[in-house]
């Protein structure tokens, strides 16, 4: 049997030594699967676009357990206000600072040293798995999205699926995911007829009617929440109106915005909404009203159940606390992995994700290992 002993901290190291800014690579993905093979896996590489992918899988029986993660960072920003390289992975005082150190090359080595030792022990009566993306703090369209697809039509089957992402809040294993809002984006564009503010009668305004749509959308309080999900939140978060003139009507008014949603809601009946609000307030309007909207992601639930039961042990068999089972945050690949099998996500403290001098204490990405090979041995256990 091809075994290996993993350091989780080392091989997050040689991660975060490549400066893997999506859409970049730069080796990561390789660094990824050179790991895998020498455990034995059977790795893929599955490329779309210019975005590097990766599935590999050992065993070829059921149940199939996959973990699924990101090589891919957010920029560094400012490189001066950094204490250390961003992408020289230093340790200060048992803290490994770089970016991703949190979001999260450290998950996916851990879960690469928990399954190196689940497989040494003989735990794995079954199949492990990874789906790794360099695309998901990017657009994600060449990314999760796609392996997802093109297993489904493979009839590849994954049974359960662990995410790597910061769940934590304010301490290591506090918190875990078991589900996410949806996304929507729309862009909006009001055409009018430009002209001279002293003949009004000659222009037709654009912004009024901006003005009065997004007034309508905002007033509409969405709903009072759902099972498990806080109440969908409308943000407008930007507007422009190129002109630079006192005395001009302008042209054209623009303005973008987003949605967060729970399952009250689905992406097509919130863009449905959208263009019911936007012919009312183009009544009477002698311009043109689009609205494109832009649907990122739909909300999801995985039900509390045998697996939601099973992480959480996991978690307080390391931790001594069982973690609250949330639904809070932004989206992640999770969206995605939601169409294979049913899909729960633990990583660290998430203080420090795309901020300036990211950081993960050494002693938390060990523990995360620990949570990570209980989760193997309890599943297969079962």
């Amino acid at each position: 049997m091809m075994t290996t002993t993993i350091d989780a901290v080392e091989l997050t190291r040689e991660l975060i030594r490549r400066p893997s800014v999506t859409p970049a690579d730069e080796g990561a993905m390789d660094v990824v699967e050179r790991t895998l093979a020498g455990l034995g896996f059977a790795c893929r590489r599955m490329k779309f676009g210019e975005i590097e992918n990766l599935y590999a899988r050992w065993g070829d029986q059921g149940p199939n357990l996959c973990f699924a993660g990101h090589t891919d960072v957010v920029p560094v920003g400012d490189v001066g206000a950094w204490s250390k390289d961003a992408f020289g992975a230093e340790m200060v005082d048992g803290v490994l600072i770089g970016r991703g150190s949190v979001d999260m090359k450290s998950a996916i080595a851990a879960f690469a040293a928990a399954a190196a030792q689940a497989i040494e022990a003989g735990q794995v009566r079954g199949s492990l798995s990874f789906l790794i993306t360099g695309d998901e703090e990017g657009v994600a369209t060449h990314g999760t999205k796609k392996v997802v697809e093109a297993l489904a039509a493979e009839g590849e089957r994954i049974d359960h699926c662990v995410v790597g992402e910061p769940t934590s809040a304010e301490a290591f294993g506090d918190m875990v995911k078991v589900g996410r809002r949806g996304s929507i984006n729309a862009e909006i564009v009001v055409e009018g007829v430009q002209g001279h503010v002293a003949y009004p009668h000659r222009a037709a305004n654009p912004v009024p009617v901006l003005l009065k749509l997004l007034t309508a959308l905002q007033d509409r309080k969405l709903d009072d929440g759902y099972a498990e999900f806080q109440p969908s939140n409308l943000e407008v978060t930007w507007i422009e109106v190129p002109n630079t003139a006192t005395n001009v009507i302008p042209g054209v008014a623009r303005a973008r915005l987003n949605i967060r949603f729970n399952p009250n809601h689905t992406g097509q009946s919130l863009s449905d909404w959208f263009n019911l609000e936007a012919s009312r307030a183009a009544e009477g309007f002698p311009g043109k009203v689009t609205v494109v909207p832009q649907i990122s992601g739909e909300a999801f639930l995985t039900e509390q159940g045998p697996f939601t039961d099973l992480i959480a042990a996991a978690v307080a068999d390391v931790t001594g606390q069982a973690p609250e089972l949330s639904t809070s945050g932004g989206t992640s690949d999770a969206r995605f992995i939601r169409a294979l099998c049913p899909v729960v996500e633990v990583g660290l403290v998430g203080k420090t994700m795309h901020q300036v001098d990211e950081r993960a204490p050494v002693a938390e990405i060990t523990r995360l290992q620990q949570v990570y090979s209980r989760i193997i041995e309890r599943y297969f256990a079962g």
